[in-house]
């Protein structure tokens, strides 16, 4: 992420001094204005003069991008007979984004209609963030090809902000970073966390997860963001900066005069600050002036006539692209088989990634970093979520061993290129139910009661998978009918729930450490006869117990 947040500003200084610059001649060129006011037009028009007492940020104060909007606006649909069918570039916001932010907005209408949240001010931190999620390189889920991360919080140029999330999310168990199109930090994020997509899942790389959440997060309290001074706090709340909030609140005057919806992948990030551009610009932009908008003096002052008094060019050399043979190009999966394991188990296949070089060859020395990302408590040796490691001379990197936790289930492991903006490599792992091929009663023991009374003795039986115990599987009983097809008997011997109900069958029962599972007391109901008890595995393993219910002996 080196190359993307080189071209952010540390806070400080320098951001303020750019800033500044930048927003007053903003407003001398009757660009966006500096505030805001509520669309009503007679709502609250006070800016906020301080920040929030709170010291506590969705970004931990992470850097952030500080170009504001073009000095040309783009006009509101239908105020011109003339609108183009496409605006500036600039105006321009990808697909998927476009749609995670008016769906943030909707889904808190719904919850929170008082807050009165315009998706307009999702794309403008969004904007500054993340550059619209990197111009919306993500996938048909919305979830960004590759982590989004900030730089690291040690407290070093920005805030010092200990891990909280054992690497979870930002692969990194020292400190934490932001994360993700909106930069939530991993504590954060833990509270605000959303599943905005409905895919099950609270992703802070997915654009509709984050979305939803900033939108939760700006709305937290009795904010009405309609009023000016209730929309600064809430900005200030996601990032305490005053130049941050004159930022965000430019972008969301810009977006508000119009917009228009370009593919995923084709948004504009973005231009860095000191002349340089995003790691992976669109096609057609070129590098943005430096900071102070003015351009750089020739070394030496031209002859007269036009020719110049040092024959050697005024500008440097540009540094060389490197070789074909130091590029990485590609990164891959390097022949890993199905990730599949039962619960508490290792995986037995081992993720491996091969690096690439332009020319298609090995390259060595690349970082990898590979996150366990889902509903899951599966984890790399050690008990880590994210690893990241380095290719060898074959251009090969090979992750710790998997090992599955309880939660059954489907889960994705991720192979980045840290700090790259190349896909990211995606296995499915499938975790399943532990298993017994083998149940049997510990005794022998006849099991009889008198009609109405309980049975004495209590069942007992131990599982095993090939010849091993069996512990922790899930096992039903069920109290059946005689013939071919057993069924749920409704009469017999029975079962008592936590009410004192009738049961005649018990689910989510599991053997112990030892395989072992004792059955609750069983009850006899006023009808004598012999009666079937059958208790299955996971896995498919029935044991048939007899019960008999007859009056004792006279």
């Amino acid at each position: 992420m080196a190359a993307q947040f080189g071209r952010r500003l540390r806070r400080g200084a320098t951001t303020t001094a750019v800033a500044a610059v930048a927003v007053a001649a903003l407003s001398a060129s009757q660009g966006p204005g500096a505030v805001l006011a509520s669309d009503g037009g007679g709502g609250d028009q006070r800016t906020a003069g301080s920040a929030p007492s709170d010291d506590s940020v969705a970004t931990g104060n992470s850097p952030y991008y500080t170009d504001l909007p073009p000095l040309v606006t783009p006009n509101k649909p239908g105020a011109s007979t003339n609108l183009p069918i496409t605006g500036t570039a600039e105006s321009g916001i990808p697909a998927s984004v476009l749609a995670a932010y008016k769906k943030a907005q909707q889904s808190i209408a719904s919850s929170d209609a008082a807050c009165r949240l315009p998706w307009q001010l999702l794309a403008a931190i969004g904007k500054v963030e993340s550059g619209q999620a990197r111009g919306g390189r993500v996938d048909a889920n919305g979830t960004t090809f590759s982590p989004i991360l900030g730089p690291v919080l040690n407290g070093q140029g920005f805030a010092m902000i200990k891990d909280t999330d054992n690497g979870a999310y930002d692969g990194d168990s020292t400190h934490d970073r932001a994360v993700g199109p909106m930069q939530f930090i991993p504590s954060t994020w833990a509270t605000w966390g959303q599943d905005g997509n409905d895919d099950g899942r609270k992703d802070p790389n997915n654009i509709y997860d984050a979305a939803l959440a900033a939108g939760h997060y700006l709305c937290a309290g009795s904010r009405d963001l309609s009023l000016a001074a209730d929309l600064d706090r809430a900005v200030l709340s996601y990032n305490h900066s005053n130049e941050y909030l004159r930022t965000v609140r430019s972008w969301f005057d810009y977006y508000k005069r119009g917009t228009h919806e370009v593919p995923d992948g084709t948004g504009v990030v973005p231009p860095s600050l000191d002349g340089g551009t995003d790691p992976s610009p669109d096609p057609g932009t070129s590098p943005s002036p430096t900071p102070s908008g003015k351009p750089k003096p020739d070394p030496k002052p031209s002859k007269p006539g036009g020719g110049s008094s040092d024959p050697k060019p005024s500008t440097p050399p540009s540094t060389p692209p490197p070789k074909p043979s130091q590029t990485l190009a590609d990164l891959e999966n390097a022949g890993t088989g199905a990730l599949t394991a039962t619960a508490g188990d290792a995986f037995a296949e081992r993720i491996k990634v091969r690096a690439e070089n332009s020319l298609g060859r090995p390259l060595a020395k690349v970082s990898v970093t590979f996150t366990i990302a889902g509903d899951t408590d599966a984890r790399f040796e050690g008990g880590k979520s994210a690893v990241t490691l380095t290719t060898g001379s074959d251009g090969t990197v090979t992750a710790p061993v998997l090992r599955a936790g309880e939660t059954t289930g489907e889960f994705t492991v991720r192979a980045i290129a840290t700090g790259r903006s190349l896909p990211a490599v995606a296995y499915t792992a499938t975790v399943t139910a532990r298993q017994a091929d083998a149940i049997a009663r510990t005794d022998d023991k006849a099991l009889t009661a008198a009609p109405g009374a309980e049975f004495a003795d209590a069942v007992e039986v131990k599982a095993t998978y090939k010849g091993a115990i069996a512990s922790g599987v899930a096992v039903t009983a069920t109290m059946i009918t005689d013939g071919d097809t057993p069924a749920e008997n409704d009469k017999g011997p029975y079962f008592k729930d936590a009410d004192g109900n009738t049961v005649r069958t018990l689910t989510e029962l599991k053997t112990d450490a030892d395989g072992t599972l004792r059955l609750p007391k069983i009850y006899a109901d006023d009808t004598a006869g012999t009666y079937k008890l059958r208790l299955t595995t996971e896995g498919g393993a029935t044991v048939v117990i007899e019960l008999t219910v007859e009056a004792p002996a006279a």
